[in-house]
């Protein structure tokens, strides 16, 4: 999709793309948009424009980052954005997964062993989900808010992407496509595979802003990766 800007209909946002739903929802924007602008639909929430913006044309657009927009948005704001992704991963997505995947094992009747296989790694994955969530809350968030307090300037870091989450989900998707055997509800499939499908392009893109907070390196080292 071509980039966004405050004058495009948000509806034709959602219509071209709307993977964007779960993104605008975390703005506290709903379905029921009208034709009304992006800016409108802003202005009516109280919301950033430009950083709304930049959140929704990074989502959309590999080849788009706007790193020097970035420095101008204060990084509490960014911070709060990826906190409100992480409570939608925790609250709704994964539940989601869990929840139609476990449906999927009782459909299959007799033991599948390739769907126990595939649920036992989803379980895995979501531990490691968990354990970069609370890395980032309570180590790497409180680090960043830090320096910010501290007044002593901004840079945006190497990005340093840590894939390996993102990399299993891959993983997992390929494996319902290339391995899946034995006899399973088809809609109950469908929906496992969606939903995951569509954690693993969220997440990719949002650690596209998690990798480049704008931080200062004056005074802390920061824990920006994890391994899992």
């Amino acid at each position: 999709m071509a980039l966004i800007y405050r004058d495009t209909r948000m509806s034709d946002v959602i219509v071209h793309e709307p993977s964007v739903i779960p993104v605008i929802n975390r703005f506290g924007i709903n379905l029921g948009t009208g034709d009304y602008s992006v800016a409108e639909i802003c202005g009516n929430h109280g919301l950033d424009c430009d950083f709304v913006l930049v959140i929704l044309n990074t989502f959309i657009n590999d080849g788009y980052f706007p790193e020097d927009t970035l420095l101008g948005f204060r990084t509490s704001e960014i911070i709060g954005y990826l906190i409100k992704t992480y409570n939608y991963y925790r609250n709704y997505q994964m539940p989601n997964i869990r929840r139609h995947f476990s449906l999927l094992l009782k459909s299959s009747g007799e033991s599948n062993a390739s769907l126990d296989a595939m649920f036992k790694f989803y379980q895995e994955l979501e531990h490691d989900i968990e354990t970069r969530i609370g890395h980032d809350l309570n180590d790497l968030f409180p680090a960043i808010s830090a320096m910010e307090a501290d007044g002593s300037g901004i840079v945006i870091p190497e990005a340093e992407s840590d894939s390996i989450i993102e990399d299993k989900l891959g993983d997992l998707k390929s494996m319902f496509i290339k391995h899946l055997s034995g006899s399973y509800d088809l809609n109950l499939c469908y929906a496992v595979i969606v939903a995951i499908i569509t954690l693993e392009k969220d997440m990719r893109q949002n650690n596209r802003i998690r990798d480049r907070i704008p931080v200062s390196y004056t005074h802390l080292t920061l824990p920006t990766k994890l391994e899992v």
